[in-house]
């Protein structure tokens, strides 16, 4: 790649940069899964709730909608640029609420990706609704998708069925993984240096890397954030890439990666 690492150690990378000019970098049908966790483009003025106090639901510039119109070409854009850097059977895991799923959804209809599931995400311990006039939000939706239809993608259906998975009161010992996944939001212990607003707990990713991944595959995180992806992916014997606008969670990304290489 013509451009260099912000920080690479072993099979973990991460990148600086925008994602659609990272990806182009990328060799094509060289990448065995990508996870993303788009912008959710909420960040308009409006408050939410978090631990209980009334809290600013911006982020950041990167959060802004553009309107419809744009936020729409936005997520076909980099579906499409990721598309072109998975392998035939690659797959990719979209995670979002209702404010922007849908329009990956939809964008990976465009795109021609064969979508595979969707899962929802259940939050055990959700904030309340501030404005009592809307059931309390406590789920995200996941979409997993294929790159090609007649492809055969990867899936550890026993790894899901027979594995141990103690956080999640929904999954019964011996029986099929379901749609539905029952999983805290980050413990305290994985924002000790601080957290990405809209950041994963480890237990999702690992699940998802899994599912969908073997030892040695390449995974790509357009949006790594605080790499939860990455540090998944670590712990798991998988080659990570991370690509991210914002140096400070960059920076945040190692600390954690530091810090588990530690107890690795």
């Amino acid at each position: 790649m013509k451009t260099k690492p912000y920080y690479k150690y072993n099979d973990f990378s991460l990148y600086h940069g925008n994602s659609l000019d990272i990806l182009t970098e990328i060799p094509e049908n060289s990448v065995d899964m990508i996870f993303a966790d788009p912008p959710y483009l909420l960040s308009n003025g409006g408050f939410t709730c978090h631990a209980g106090q009334m809290v600013s639901v911006n982020k950041g510039q990167w959060d802004t909608s553009n309107g419809l119109k744009k936020d729409f070409e936005f997520q076909l854009s980099w579906i499409e640029a990721c598309k072109r850097v998975l392998k035939p059977g690659g797959t990719i895991w979209i995670s979002g609420t209702y404010h922007s799923i849908y329009q990956c959804g939809f964008a990976l209809q465009v795109a021609k990706f064969h979508i595979l599931n969707d899962i929802a995400w259940f939050k055990p311990n959700a904030s309340p609704n501030l404005s009592c006039r809307f059931f309390t939000a406590s789920h995200e939706t996941l979409i997993w998708a294929r790159k090609d239809k007649a492809s055969k993608h990867k899936f550890n259906y026993k790894a899901m069925k027979d594995g141990n998975w103690p956080e999640d009161f929904i999954k019964k010992p011996g029986l099929q993984m379901r749609s539905v996944w029952s999983i805290y939001p980050p413990r305290n212990g994985e924002k000790k240096f601080g957290k990405h607003p809209t950041q994963k707990p480890i237990d999702l990713l690992v699940r998802i890397i899994l599912a969908s991944t073997d030892k040695g595959d390449l995974i790509i995180d357009p949006f790594t954030g605080s790499s939860t992806t990455g540090l998944a992916s670590f712990l798991n014997d998988r080659k990570f890439i991370g690509i991210d606008l914002e140096k400070k969670y960059l920076d945040l990304s190692i600390k954690r990666l530091k810090d588990l290489e530690k107890s690795k």
